[in-house]
């Protein structure tokens, strides 16, 4: 099937699953009218009863004909799903909870919402997946009066599933488990049709306008460790959203508004008198920082003047500005050359931005009565747990504050950025005040029905000692710091394996940069984000176990297998024209298997945006390709290093393997190279 059309079917795919989902609540109304219907039949007149009697036959009519659509409905995407079996964008367990959804409602119709279990079978004896459903289902009817056995109820399910594109057989096994099998055919097609396109192509989801708010470090200080999660992690979610085709715009938060500009802004004055006319030649912001605080702290006549400076700058006093943008600017740069090392993209979205916004919405909400007095403040009142909390939208001075700028921010991003799903990245510390924002913007009829907003917190990074990561004398580590150290330690780890006399000084370089930069980004996205995880370099730069350089080093061991029988990518495109991939083997097939989850471990992650998720596929795929690769001779050669015999069909499975690797590490954000 052509991607184009395999974009319509997807398409269709999905309207269909939103009508079907729309007549499922419409056939659970009708029940509920039945229901009462049928409470109210034991105390009313013959002619009442007569008359909800027949009311309730014309109900069940309903039912029937909107249970009908449905079937029709799943019918189509059933045949459209045999059409694009060919493409691993297929997600398989979608499709197995969709066909046993079907089952479990043609043989138990009455059942209102049955369990619809699927998981991943844990040995080949037991399939490849099983539907778990009967015995709870059992209990469910136990309830209502029907006594049965999981046996039975699985035998009446199995009897219902239609024949799918993807199921070979099913069989039921121990107390009530359905054992499914899947067809090789579909799995051979599908990795063959991978080849040849030679990339993966993304399951379908419903396309959205996405904010990724991240990193938001602050204007005139330096990163550090502190800023490298949410930068990290932020990104990551960014790329897997544009992998799926959402449209993505990714959001830097800057502090570069408020009290510690109007410190650097009179120091600046003060040293630079003439910065309007000659750009002042500040070569270390860090210092000009800490020195203008050392001013505020001990004078109290550049405090007064700095408080001044707070106030032109709110009113947007032009030469305040000015001084205002030179500060940004020598910050942006120095800022700029951290995500250039990490290949991030990001776009900065200072609090400055939102400074008329912020006007703009305390009239609002005062003016519609969400705001009330609080010992001289403005607040409003938000809900987290079910307990009442508030956000300071005005302080006792009338200045603003960080919940004003982000209710405001709120606001202008689904008014006028017309987002449908907004996601901050911040430290775990923040979850309440991100719940309580929600609410508000709930209460204030910002946010409506259909957005979704995510808080995707995290733990603090921890140094050897399990304290929060600082320097021996106490410092915050700055995250430069952190990355020449990452590229002083790759290279010692390259040249221990006597890497640097075999590659070429570009090819060493490009694989210095991959692992240090890789490892530091894999150990923090493959834990649990929720989890605190202690910085070793020691640990990341193993090359054994759920590691960067571990999975770096076997794609690059995989991208050899065919480099070695002299077969070009473009020749195995061609190759895959005609060949089918290999999967008859246990260790072929069991490798095919964890590559046809791609879509399902994407999916998964959506709905809780835990990467970790995906660093755990990348390993599981590097652990089959080994015993694959350990059992499966690829490439055979004699005693003189000649070939003897190419295996094409593992060759083939081989590059699907790489092709898949290749997408999870984009997503990731790691940089894989040709030669380690």
């Amino acid at each position: 099937m052509s991607t184009f059309n395999l974009e319509i079917f997807h398409k269709r795919a999905a309207a269909a699953e939103e009508e079907i989902a729309v007549l499922k609540k419409e056939i659970e109304f009708i029940r509920q009218n039945i229901t009462s219907n049928n409470s109210k039949i034991q105390s009313v007149s013959k002619d009442e009863y007569e008359k909800l009697e027949q009311e309730n036959i014309k109900l069940k009519h309903r039912v029937a004909i909107l249970k009908r659509t449905i079937e029709a409905e799943r019918a189509k995407t059933q045949h459209g799903m045999k059409m694009a079996g060919t493409c691993n964008s297929v997600s398989i367990y979608d499709t197995l909870v969709g066909l046993f959804e079907r089952a479990i409602s043609a043989a138990y119709p009455d059942v209102p919402d049955p369990p619809v279990i699927i998981t991943s079978s844990t040995s080949p004896k037991f399939g490849d997946y099983q539907c778990n459903s009967a015995m709870p289902l059992t209990k469910q009817l136990s309830s209502t009066g029907i006594k049965t056995s999981p046996q039975n109820v699985a035998n009446n399910i199995m009897s219902k599933v239609e024949e799918s594109a993807l199921v070979s057989k099913l069989e039921v096994a121990g107390t009530g488990f359905i054992n499914i099998y899947l067809k090789k055919e579909f799995v051979k097609t599908a990795l063959s049709n991978l080849v040849k396109a030679g990339k993966i192509c993304p399951p379908y989801t419903k396309k959205q306008r996405v904010i990724v708010d991240f990193s938001s470090p602050n204007i005139a200080k330096e990163m550090h460790v502190g800023h490298l999660r949410s930068t990290i992690i932020g990104d990551s979610i960014a790329r897997l959203l544009e992998f799926l085709g959402h449209d993505v715009l990714r959001f830097n938060h800057l502090g570069d508004w408020g009290t510690q500009f109007g410190m650097l802004i009179a120091y600046l004055q003060e040293k630079f008198p003439n910065y309007l006319t000659q750009s002042p030649p500040i070569t270390d912001l860090q210092s000009f920082y800490k020195e203008s605080k050392t001013r505020f702290d001990e004078d109290e006549e550049f405090k007064k003047r700095a408080y001044y400076c707070v106030v032109k700058l709110q009113s947007f006093d032009p030469d305040i500005i000015k001084a205002w943008q030179l500060i940004c600017d020598v910050s942006g740069k120095e800022l700029n050359k951290i995500y250039t090392r990490l290949d991030i993209k990001i776009i900065d979205r200072g609090e400055s931005f939102y400074q008329k916004h912020m006007e703009a919405i305390v009239k609002e909400l005062e003016s519609r009565g969400l705001l009330e007095e609080d010992e001289g403040r403005k607040v409003m009142w938000g809900k987290r747990n079910g307990n009442e909390i508030p956000l300071t939208i005005v302080k006792s001075d009338g200045g603003f504050t960080y919940d004003t700028s982000d209710i405001a921010a709120l606001k202008q991003r689904v008014d006028e950025e017309k987002v449908d799903w907004l996601i901050y990245v911040t430290d775990a510390g923040q979850s309440m005040h991100f719940q309580v924002l929600k609410s508000c913007g709930e209460r204030a009829g910002i946010l409506k029905s259909f957005h979704r907003m995510d808080h995707v917190g995290f733990g603090v990074v921890l140094g050897q000692d399990k304290k929060k990561f600082k320097t021996r004398s106490g410092d915050s580590v700055k995250l430069n710091d952190l990355l020449d150290e990452g590229l002083k330690r790759a290279l010692q780890k390259l040249q221990e394996k006597e890497r640097d006399k075999v590659l070429t000084e570009e090819e060493l370089k490009m694989a210095q940069e991959s692992i240090a930069y890789g490892c530091i980004k894999y150990a923090d996205l493959s834990h649990n984000r929720n989890h605190e995880y202690v910085f070793s370099f020691d640990k990341m730069l193993e090359d054994r176990g759920n590691t960067a350089v571990y999975l770096l080093y076997a794609l690059t061991r995989i991208r050899s297998i065919a480099r070695a029988a002299n077969i070009s990518r473009e020749k195995l495109e061609e190759i895959a024209q005609s060949t089918p991939v290999s999967v008859e083997h246990e260790k072929e097939w069991k490798l095919a298997k964890v590559l046809m989850k791609f879509p399902d471990v994407l999916i998964k992650i959506t709905k809780d945006l835990h990467l970790h998720l995906l660093c755990e596929y990348c390993y599981e795929i590097s652990c089959a390709f080994t015993e694959f690769y350990d059992n499966c001779y690829c490439v055979e050669k004699n005693e003189q290093g000649e070939i003897m015999k190419i295996n094409m069909g593992r060759i083939l499975l081989s590059e699907a393997t790489a092709i898949i690797m290749e997408q999870c590490f984009s997503i990731l954000g790691l940089k894989p190279v040709a030669r380690m």
